[in-house]
């Protein structure tokens, strides 16, 4: 059995898929040959990924997950974050950049450019977001 733990995860998912009706936890890691805690780990990284999903269900008066594969994985939580949005700020052109701080007369908590940039950034963001969750649907 291979104990990489993208084999592992790749394994784990071809036998969830070979499944149609699912795949009892427990049924998956004796098949793979892994103990409890292996395939309960194993189980979650691949549910946080969005590649497979738990439903609640009970065998013989215990509660335990069946395991399906996901239709679409589910996006990252992690903030895309582009290049051109840190191009336009307006520190990188300001010809006062040498004199701006904190207390000083040209200050970033202060600075008219940069409150226009951060009101921008603010509705890209909320654009993005709004464009993420209608592609989740």
């Amino acid at each position: 059995m291979p104990r990489n733990s993208d084999e592992v995860e790749k394994a784990a998912l071809e036998t969830i898929k070979d499944h149609k009706d699912g795949v009892l936890q427990s049924e998956l890691w004796k098949m793979m040959g892994l103990d409890s805690r292996e395939g309960s780990r194993l189980v979650l990284r691949l549910a946080k990924k969005g590649l497979i999903k738990r439903e609640q269900v009970i065998v013989n008066g215990r509660r335990t997950y069946r395991l399906f594969i996901t239709e679409k994985p589910i996006e990252s939580k992690l903030l895309n974050i582009s290049l051109s949005s840190i191009l336009d700020i307006p520190c990188t052109t300001c010809p006062h950049i040498d004199e701006c701080g904190l207390g000083g007369y040209y200050e970033p908590s202060t600075c008219p450019l940069m409150e226009l940039w951060l009101r921008k950034e603010v509705k890209l963001s909320i654009i993005r977001k709004k464009q993420l969750m209608q592609q989740a649907e």
